[in-house]
């Protein structure tokens, strides 16, 4: 098996001089071409490729697909749990049908139990320190239709990773929810996935 140093997040080596040169004196024929024209063409090439291949690389080939999701009546208690237990930072809301109707984040909780600048965890810390009681208290009762993002980022299974990638960074988000025609949960694209796309295929 070839090894590829791209599957293993290794960046691919810089062209030198000695490597154009080495290359055009394999091709049979006169080249009327200096080495420095030679690498500009490969530089022109080698960015089409890969702007070529980001619109080819769609949601579907790099979500995530077993996500963890809630349904808008979910109890907080129960969504912060199932957050904690699978060490997630946020959760699509489903609705009776089936359908994305908003996401939860923890930036959620934190904006909900009066952080307002929530930066980390330790601005949680901080509040709870300061404060005589739990600070997340005022929020024990409510549901998860009652804090979530609505309505929810989403995407379909056939957008692009760049064009992902562009939302993300539009909205100041980290992931977004994937769903069929109808509207249902198919998968969730992370900034992570987008990364390890990248890293691995250099679809991007």
């Amino acid at each position: 098996m070839t090894d590829n140093p791209k599957k293993r997040g290794i960046r691919a080596p810089e062209l030198e001089d000695e490597d154009i040169l080495e290359a055009m004196r394999e091709i049979s024929g006169y080249l009327d071409i200096t080495p420095g024209d030679f690498k500009e063409v490969y530089r022109l090439a080698y960015r089409q490729a890969l702007e070529r291949l980001s619109r080819a690389v769609t949601a579907k080939e790099i979500m995530t697909r077993e996500v963890v999701s809630v349904a808008t009546d979910t109890p907080l208690p129960e969504v912060a749990e199932a957050m904690g237990q699978r060490g997630v930072s946020g959760v699509p809301v489903l609705d009776q049908a089936g359908k994305v109707a908003g996401f939860i984040s923890e930036k959620d909780f934190l904006t909900q139990m009066g952080v307002l600048e929530p930066k980390n965890f330790m601005s949680l810390v901080a509040r709870c320190l300061k404060s005589k009681g739990c600070v997340a208290l005022p929020i024990k009762k409510q549901k998860a239709e009652d804090i979530m993002s609505s309505p929810a980022v989403t995407v379909g299974e056939d957008t692009p990773v760049k064009e992902i990638a562009a939302i993300c960074t539009e909205k100041g988000i980290n992931r977004v929810a994937v769903t069929d025609s109808q509207g249902r949960l198919r998968g969730i694209v992370s900034r992570g996935d987008i990364v390890k796309a990248t890293m691995l295929g250099g679809k991007l």
